[in-house]
């Protein structure tokens, strides 16, 4: 697998995590867990930002990896 299909890999494992954190927080009848979980979840998205960034530069570096 090339670094590429990595990265992407784990954009996308970003996003599922992101997504259940969010319902989580939204399902929380707890406000401590519906904080916690919310906080986590932006800090996934801060994540998520910076591998959607990468996978841009790695796109851009190596035409080869465009689209897979």
């Amino acid at each position: 697998m090339t670094v590429a299909s990595n990265v992407k890999q784990c954009l996308s494992t970003i996003k599922g995590i992101e997504a259940q954190l969010s319902s989580l927080a939204l399902n929380s009848l707890e406000e401590e867990a519906k904080a916690v979980f919310h906080e986590t979840a932006l800090t996934m998205a801060d994540v998520k930002k910076d591998l959607q960034y990468r996978v841009l530069e790695l796109e851009r570096q190596e035409p080869q990896y465009k689209g897979s």
